[in-house]
């Protein structure tokens, strides 16, 4: 079965056709530019610009960057203010004319590690970080997504974690991976001690150096870099359609 799954972001809006049985992409994988400013309007007629590329008629799962919760966004934190209290999934059905389905960014990542990567089969909790920009999280209990975690906007030293432990923090201050490694263990502390979970999955695109910080890490729960690198928002937000057409979700 094959749907469409976009993963939106500050910068860019990127989408394919997917099988949602194998998690792998049966189209080209087309990037747009999200439009300046990212007002509703501007980024459902890119989103509408999008399925034409791809020539797509069929649902469409979205990543989004805000917290979404019964399709609606109530946050914009890279994106126009003006988000905050539009329902994505309603304007983005009548631009496209087609079934959208929206959720979190990092959960739709989330959902591509637990169904295809290195959640695959793992009870008990796991906590998805993707690490970038910001820091997004991806919570999800026995196989269930707990949405809108948000832990990168935990306190730590007197801030939000994201601007202590994210990669554009590690590049602004020029940190070698020692020193942002004991950071980012810092933050992983503090969430063990909230969470307690079972796995930690590593994302985003500080993940494919995973070996060159992993030795600085020290928590009691296993740690693993993510399988499905640039594509896991793509196919997880296809996934998410899939389910919730189902009626599994």
């Amino acid at each position: 079965m094959e749907f469409l799954g976009v993963d939106i972001g500050g910068s860019g809006m990127k989408g394919a056709v997917v099988d949602v049985s194998q998690g792998t992409l049966r189209s080209e994988r087309i990037r747009i530019e999200t439009p300046c400013p990212s007002t509703p309007d501007n980024m459902a007629k890119a989103l509408y610009e999008l399925t034409k590329k791809l020539n797509w008629s069929g649902p469409i799962g979205c990543g989004f960057p805000a917290i979404v919760r019964h399709g609606v966004a109530l946050s914009a934190s890279n994106i126009d203010k003006s988000w905050i209290g539009q329902n994505i999934e309603t304007l983005f059905s009548e631009t496209t004319g087609l079934p959208v389905m929206a959720l979190n960014d990092a959960d739709a990542a989330g959902y591509a590690e637990m169904t295809f990567g290195a959640g695959k089969g793992q009870r008990g909790t796991v906590l998805l970080i993707t690490i970038g920009s910001g820091i997004g999280t991806a919570l999800f209990v026995n196989g269930h997504d707990v949405p809108n975690t948000e832990f990168g906007h935990l306190l730590l030293h007197g801030d939000i974690a994201e601007r202590y432990v994210s990669n554009s923090a590690r590049k602004r201050l020029e940190l070698s991976w020692e020193k942002w490694g004991k950071r980012f263990n810092e933050y992983l502390q503090h969430l063990e001690r909230l969470l307690s979970p079972d796995l930690y999955i590593l994302g985003g695109g500080i993940s494919k150096d995973f070996e060159a910080y992993s030795q600085y890490l020290e928590v009691e729960a296993p740690i693993v870099p993510a399988q499905m690198l640039n594509n896991a928002g793509i196919v997880g937000a296809a996934c998410y359609a899939q389910r919730r057409l189902e009626g599994s979700l």
